[in-house]
């Protein structure tokens, strides 16, 4: 991922560096398991960690492996060479990497590493609900319009677009854990699956100290259908940024300018035209929730491997995975500042409650004229001849209704029905629903 849209902690996670020192504990965490087993001498893997910790792998270490790379053309053979001399330790140089694979090092330690990176994803996730709740709350019994097909419908709480939002981020982090359960397995199972040069103790051992479960049945690699519902997860959270991000952009329109996402001081909108100020933040996230419906394909393209394995998915997921799960934090965190900078103008909610001179309040005229006994074709009617003509003559609705002959609704009954407070009458049993 360029740097523009990394994260530290991100980009810390996925460095290169961070990468060999995974694949090295899962090294030592295997000779733990065969020195228990009896079948390597006492004392490697105490010796191995202890100079892991003293001296952890760095940019020296990753040049290293590059250079053995080159000579080889096989990442995970270089890696095991540098690693054997960087320990400058004959005897676990002997038996690092007994009776693996490459696949056994690399899936268990990419699994390790994904499991990470959905913990960032789901604490940025907490911070974003944190301040959806907020806004909820604030606007909870604010009367806004809401808006059908982009047009004026009838009158709701603004703070129930919020509270929209928050369910649906809600929804996220349960497919999110769901995710991260999937992809937590470990695999040790050798050259094709079937444990043939290492035991599955081996296996297990690997596991419990990563905090991940062993993987049930392999081939030489992990199933990539896991690594799928973790794009799965993202891809469909990318949606629900996106949800919030082109919301918020069309209420910064100028014409609505109901909301308005955080303007910086010494911030500038346009390089040609002083006065702008536009929601490049939300568009932002709009463009980074493309990229992640983006990479799912891919990744579900990398389930279908040939036999025992290939390694068509390897450059799919050397981009995809660390770049994915990169920009969900990244604009995780990103639309957290808006929502927490978020400028709402509610003098521009009641101009555009009004906007259309009472024309949101038809159901409710509707309505009150069926419950005075007029068949409900005819009422329809009634209401819509007079909306139509509010809209066309730009007049008031309420004033054409009162000027009805055919209308039986007048004076106080009339004029108590464009009132937005009946549409707020059950706000409170939705909030309660989520315990607020």
């Amino acid at each position: 991922m360029i740097a523009r849209y990394q994260t530290p902690e991100m980009a810390a996670l996925w460095s290169e560096e961070n990468r060999y020192r995974m694949w090295a504990l899962v090294e030592a965490y295997a000779l733990e398991a065969w020195e228990a087993l009896g079948q390597v001498p006492k004392g490697l893997a105490a010796r191995l960690l202890k100079k892991l910790e003293e001296r952890p792998l760095d940019a020296a270490f990753a040049q290293r492996v590059a250079e053995l790379e080159a000579v080889t053309r096989h990442d995970l053979v270089a890696f095991t060479r540098a690693l054997a001399e960087w320990a400058e330790d004959e005897e676990v140089g002997r038996y690092l990497h007994l009776g693996l694979t490459s696949s056994d090092i690399v899936d268990t330690a990419q699994n390790a590493l994904l499991v990470r990176a959905l913990d960032l994803i789901l604490e940025e996730l907490q911070g974003v609900a944190e301040a959806l709740k907020r806004l909820a709350l604030r606007y909870k019994h604010t009367p806004a319009i809401a808006r059908t097909h982009g047009v004026h419908a009838e009158p709701t709480s603004f703070g129930l677009r919020f509270l929209s939002f928050l369910a649906a981020f809600q929804r996220d982090e349960e497919r999110l854990r769901r995710a991260r359960e999937t992809i937590g397995v470990a695999m040790l199972s050798g050259s094709v699956g079937n444990y043939a040069h290492v035991p599955p103790e081996v296996e297990a051992h690997v596991a419990g100290r990563l905090g991940l479960e062993p993987e049930p049945v392999s081939t030489q690699v992990v199933p990539r259908d896991r690594h799928a519902e973790v794009l799965s997860a993202l891809a469909i959270l990318g949606g629900n940024l996106e949800r919030v991000a082109v919301e918020l952009r069309h209420l910064q329109r100028t014409e609505v300018l109901e909301a308005q996402e955080p303007f910086r001081e010494g911030q500038t909108g346009s390089s040609s035209m002083p006065h702008k100020k536009n929601p490049v933040s939300l568009e932002n996230l709009t463009g980074v929730a493309r990229l992640l419906r983006g990479y799912l394909v891919p990744v579900l393209e990398n389930i279908a491997l040939w036999h025992e394995r290939d390694i068509s998915h390897s450059s799919v997921e050397r981009v995809a995975l660390p770049d994915a799960t990169t920009l969900a934090h990244y604009a995780l965190r990103r639309l957290r500042g808006i929502l927490e900078g978020l400028e709402v103008f509610e003098e521009n909610l009641a101009k555009n409650l009004d906007l259309t001179r009472g024309l949101v309040y038809s159901q409710q005229v509707l309505n009150a004229l069926i419950q005075r006994g007029l068949p409900r074709d005819q009422a329809y009617a009634l209401v819509q001849r007079n909306a139509l003509r509010s809209w066309e003559e730009g007049k008031s609705f309420l004033e054409l209704l009162e000027q009805d002959p055919e209308n039986p609704l007048k004076g106080e009954a009339l004029r108590a029905l464009f009132d937005p407070a009946p549409f707020l009458k059950h706000v409170d049993a939705i909030y309660a629903r989520f315990g607020l």
